[in-house]
């Protein structure tokens, strides 16, 4: 039973004396010993992970130890509990080794710096450095499994190496997700609750299982914003889900987002789809750069936007759109529409792969040239062409 320790069983009775007293100060010295060579042994193994194989600025996605160890939620919740030590040097690992040629391009919590313009024709994501399966995803074979949806209540955690078959709901600060896969049915992959903050997910894998989700059998997030600060999304796989990157403020950056998956919602209507989407009505400022973002489904099965910049909730400020890969969707781009201020969208590739327009009725749609600090500068085709919003 967990919880129940056997009893000692009784000790002989000491015949030798000082000959054991002896042995055992002797067995005290060579375990000693053969501690501090483990110890220097574990050391010399976190620092060259560190610095070879982690975000740079971000040793802490990479240490060991244990700090969710999915302890049973109350009973018959279908939710489990990440529990562990509350201090942020805490994590759980898995065999999540990182690869040298994997090594992040950019530092981890902090904006990428501006990609740039390609000067000329796209053959594809990949023939122009833009993320792909290939570059994206966990640095190794993550080997730590676990199953269930698993609510994560200590600030500081870092998930590494798990292979989850679930979802994690976050309600803790400065939270990581690194060198991850995980497999959702449920609502999201990933999801912050609001009043929180520091969520990072980053060299992970996150996808659905069409048909299985609490959505009349679609999932809807794969990362998901519920609050008011910034989570960071980086060198991640993320596929299936219907609205993939759903938030108001964050950095979302050099990620591969594909084969969204269209489904019927409980409402009875195609779920709108898009790669990435903001509902507008946040303050703090929300990064797009460096991505892959792709939107293969038919307008006639929910396609929206392969990014969505929409004011539903509110008016969009604040939003940077800077050297992504764009390709599908209703129209490829809504920018903004009425009121928008602050959009930049500068150095990105509008790919003609699954439209002729980019978009099926176009490139993009409700950009506001006249919104203060709005920007619409060195944006192509993927065949060299300048493109020029409706």
């Amino acid at each position: 039973m967990p919880g129940t320790r056997r009893a000692a069983a009784p000790t002989p009775p000491d015949r030798s004396g000082r000959r054991r007293t002896a042995v055992r100060l002797l067995l005290a010295a060579l375990a000693l010993v053969a501690g501090l060579l483990v110890a220097d042994a574990l050391g010399a193994h976190l620092d060259e992970r560190s610095t070879a194989g982690c975000p740079t600025g971000s040793p802490s996605a990479c240490r060991t130890g244990s700090s969710a160890d999915g302890a049973s939620g109350p009973s018959g919740s279908g939710t489990r509990t990440a529990t562990g030590s509350a201090t942020p040097t805490a994590t759980t690992s898995g065999s999540s080794s990182a690869s040298a040629s994997r090594s992040p391009s950019a530092t981890a919590g902090a904006p990428a710096t501006t990609s740039g313009g390609h000067t000329g024709p796209c053959s594809s994501p990949g023939a122009c450095g833009f993320p792909s399966a290939a570059t994206t995803g966990p640095r190794g074979t993550p080997g730590s499994r676990h199953s269930g949806d698993i609510t994560v209540r200590t600030d500081g955690a870092v998930i590494d190496g798990w292979n989850l078959t679930g979802s994690l709901d976050i309600y803790a600060n400065d939270v990581t997700v690194v060198d991850s896969s995980i497999t959702s049915s449920n609502w999201w992959g990933v999801n912050l609750r609001s009043g929180y903050h520091g969520l990072r997910v980053l060299h992970s894998r996150i996808t659905g299982v069409p048909g299985k989700g609490q959505d009349n059998g679609g999932e809807d997030y794969a990362v998901s914003n519920m609050g008011t600060s910034s989570v960071e999304v980086g060198w991640s796989d993320i596929s299936v889900f219907g609205n993939a990157l759903s938030m108001g403020q964050g950095n979302l950056h050099d990620n591969y987002v594909h084969d969204l998956a269209p489904f019927v919602n409980a409402s009875g209507q195609w779920q709108h789809l898009d790669a990435v989407i903001s509902d507008g009505g946040g303050s703090g400022l929300l990064v797009i750069r460096h991505n892959t973002l792709l939107n293969a489904a038919g307008v006639d099965r929910g396609a929206s936007a392969a990014i969505g910049l929409y004011p539903d909730t509110g008016t969009v400020n604040n939003a940077v759109v800077d050297g992504n890969w764009i390709a599908g969707g209703s129209y490829a781009l809504y920018g903004g529409g009425p009121g928008s201020t602050g959009v930049k969208v500068t150095n990105n590739v509008f790919s003609d792969m699954y439209h002729p327009s980019c978009g099926y009725y176009g490139n993009v749609a409700y950009w506001n040239a006249g919104g203060a600090g709005n920007v619409w500068a060195a944006n192509t085709t993927s065949d060299g062409k300048p493109v020029t919003p409706q």
